[in-house]
């Protein structure tokens, strides 16, 4: 039954709004426009902050748009659907995904793709019709993020991009599904296919690095080789399930490849970059083992990065590299499956949740982040 008080109204709400490029979040009230055909409005319950939020928030460039609600990790509530919405209804609890999943499209409906064409991924200020569901109270339009912008109490997105998950699961660990633990976790398990007993090296310590390496332990990994600029990162490391460490500024002579190669007797059989660096996309490939290796990509560097390698190269090692976007996932199948793995306590959510803060505090997730103190900040929105 719809919600006969706000269905099919605007809504009233706050929002950490976004006014300029660097500039720390405003707090203001905004209105939420009802949902469209195809559409739901959602009420969040919590949001976790991912570092694609801070990269895009300092962003001052023609992609940038402002003022903008940010945000893309979170697990929410239904309030209210559109016209033709039938597959979650009032009262659902949902996670919203930057990645679409229609169902429909040739991408969608093949198990080689996670794409989907009809809904492409792009960062778009607008809904997937190009217009917005949110505007200031004089009437100014706010843009959206990545089609979820969660730093909303309530927000509209398609219903190609959210998946109804069992309620029971806690929201300050159903939120971290949306982007940043799905990514790393499905590179390991869906784009790479680590397969038991196998070794894996890991470029990049953040926490799509860890999750990365809880991916290949869930997978078997016998080894995984963490690598990093910062040695106090390993013993943390290890409950992800990391076994060994590179500290990258102490190689002496040796790049980082050769003492992978050294350590593994010619090169891992995975190989993870998770810092968007051209440069560590091509050490990874370096020392990822030939005949069989495979390199991963799942870092964001700069539009203009280029890769170099020699074609002959390519041609007789044998070895493969490849994109990962939202670690090859399939959103609507792939992260219920997920959600069961963590309430069956085989996926170790609990780890990556570093702070918890209140939404009126969501500037200092901010901060924490930037000072490298958090992996994963959650923000309730009603505390």
């Amino acid at each position: 039954m719809a919600n006969t008080t706000t269905a099919g109204k605007p809504i009233k709400c706050r929002a950490a709004v976004a006014r300029a490029a660097a500039a720390p979040l405003v707090i203001e009230e905004i209105v939420v426009d009802p949902p469209k055909s195809g559409e739901l409005r959602i009420k969040i319950i919590c949001t976790s902050l991912c570092h694609s939020d801070v990269t895009f928030l300092n962003l001052n460039v023609p992609t940038a748009s402002f003022p903008r609600i940010f945000g893309h990790e979170a697990v929410g509530v239904v309030e209210s659907v559109g016209e033709g919405v039938t597959e979650v209804v009032e009262g659902d609890t949902v996670i919203p995904i930057f990645m679409s999943d229609c169902a429909e499209c040739r991408d969608c409906k093949s198990k080689k793709s996670n794409l989907c064409t009809k809904y492409p991924f792009k960062i778009d200020p607008w809904m997937h019709d190009g217009s917005s569901r949110f505007r200031d109270l004089n009437g100014e339009t706010i843009h959206h993020f990545m089609f979820v912008s969660s730093f909303s109490e309530y927000t509209v997105v398609h219903l190609a991009n959210v998946i109804k998950v069992d309620p029971t699961i806690p929201p300050n660990r159903a939120c971290l599904l949306s982007c940043g633990v799905s990514t790393g976790v499905g590179a390991a398990w869906k784009s790479a296919s680590v397969e038991k007993g196998s070794t894996v090296a890991i470029f990049g310590l953040g926490s799509i690095g860890l999750a990365v390496a809880e991916g290949a332990r869930l997978c078997g990994a016998a080894r995984i080789i963490g690598v990093d600029v910062n040695p106090e990162k390993f013993e943390p490391s290890k409950k992800f399930g990391v076994t060994d460490f590179i500290d990258s500024t102490s190689c002496g002579d040796k790049s980082v490849s050769q003492m992978i190669n050294e350590m593994t007797d010619g090169g891992a059989d995975y190989c993870f970059e998770c810092v968007g660096r051209s440069s560590l996309v091509e050490e990874a490939y370096a020392c990822c083992r030939q005949g069989w290796g495979k390199t991963i990509m799942l870092g964001v560097d700069r539009p203009d990065a280029m890769l170099q390698f020699r074609s002959v190269e390519l041609l007789v090692n044998g070895k493969t590299i490849s994109g990962s976007l939202f670690g090859g996932l399939k959103p609507k199948s792939d992260i219920p499956i997920l959600v069961k793995k963590y309430m069956d306590k085989e996926l170790e959510l609990d780890k990556f949740v570093t702070h918890e803060v209140g939404f009126e505090e969501i500037n200092k997730a901010f901060d924490l982040l930037h000072q490298g103190k958090s992996l994963r900040c959650v923000i309730w929105m009603d505390k």
